[in-house]
């Protein structure tokens, strides 16, 4: 059986339109994203993680060792779930999860695709994340502010506030996420690199956040510390690594532990892929048309942009279908107008849109 492919930690999240499937657990099953709505309290209750489906030992042993931490882990992964669905809002594929079922994605994960490697960079950039915000809000006991990389500080300002600690986060993603990825095949290599990819982009976005102090809003001190970028900014630039993914083929090499499967880049003219970059080795279906083997829904009944050129396009995303027309009344506020002092007063304005979903 090739390398497992999820995280194993469940959380609760929005659903994209789609066909639930039942659960089932079979060798495939164990390719995809084990985050199952039937299992929704990481956060709300105390946590048995042995009642959580699907960790293999070392995750196992993970959740025992740091409980405390682990609503922020599944928090991460819900929060790499949610960027995904809006990154893929208007393609074909638009992250679409799947009730009751522990695999979210149903099967579309199971194959080594371009999805597969977003899905596990944003999912782990996710968990890394939120582990480190949760600490430097001071949720848990076990990590704070990070104090170790501050440096002399820079003219007219000192250091002060909390410095979030992305290594910790990361420590805490690689050693989460990564447990499954321990076979010398090629699913395992593809994973854990687009795994630090993710955790990657974090680090590569630091930036340092400042606040002025002193009397009426003066500067006479600024005080600065080191900041996650908001997560839209990860997704836009996970997006983009989507879109340049690095398309690799599989070796075969005998190792003295057996035989070892490795990646390399198909075409040697083109740039190899750094660390920071996304790979594949298998082609992606065209999700135009429900398949259950793939975990395609299709795009019947999505709604499209009459006026793009793009994949959101009426065009690209109905697969040369067609499409239909509606009108929709849509009650809004209108000729609104401000009072002194101080309150809004608008008026009920009735506006007709047309509405055009693929045939």
């Amino acid at each position: 059986m090739a390398s497992t492919a999820h995280l194993g930690v469940t959380c609760q999240v929005k659903e994209n339109p789609g066909v639930s499937a039942r659960p089932r657990m079979d060798a495939k099953q164990n390719r995809s994203l084990a985050v199952g709505h039937q299992y929704s309290s990481l956060g709300t209750q105390p946590i048995l993680c042995g009642s959580i489906p699907g960790l293999v030992p070392k995750q196992l042993r993970f959740c025992r060792n740091y409980v405390e931490i682990m609503p922020s882990v599944a928090e991460g992964v819900k929060l790499g779930i949610q960027e995904c669905q809006h990154q893929f809002r208007g393609r074909r594929w638009n992250c679409t999860t799947v009730n009751d079922n522990l695999a979210i994605f149903g099967p579309v994960l199971d194959k080594a695709t371009r999805e597969s490697a977003f899905v596990h960079a944003i999912a782990s950039a996710g968990v890394a994340f939120a582990v480190t915000r949760s600490c430097a809000e001071g949720s848990a006991t076990i990590c704070g502010c990070d104090t170790r990389h501050k440096g002399p500080p820079g003219d007219g300002w000192k250091w002060g506030g909390c410095s979030e600690d992305v290594e910790f986060g990361s420590m805490v993603s690689r050693e989460f996420a990564d447990a499954r990825e321990n076979r010398p095949d090629a699913r395992s290599a593809m994973n854990r690199h687009n795994n630090e990819a993710g955790r990657t982009s974090i680090n590569d976005h630091m930036h340092l956040k400042c606040k002025c102090h002193g009397l009426s809003g003066s500067c006479e001190v600024k005080t600065c510390w080191w900041s996650q970028p908001d997560f839209r900014v990860i997704g836009d630039y996970l997006k983009d690594k989507y879109d340049s993914a690095s398309e690799m083929v599989v070796e075969k090499h005998r190792e003295s532990r057996g035989w070892v499967e490795t990646l390399r880049p198909r075409y040697a003219y083109f740039k190899p892929p750094t660390e920071r970059d996304l790979v594949y080795y298998e082609s992606s279906p065209n999700f135009c048309e429900p398949n259950s083997d793939t975990g395609s829904f299709g795009t019947r009944d999505r709604i499209c942009n009459l006026t793009s050129h793009g994949i959101d396009g009426c065009d690209l995303l109905c697969c040369g279908r067609g499409h239909n027309t509606r009108t929709e009344r849509r009650k809004e506020k209108c000729h609104c107008i401000f009072h002194w002092c101080c309150y809004v007063s608008c008026q009920e304005c009735v506006r007709i849109y047309d509405v055009h979903t693929c045939k």
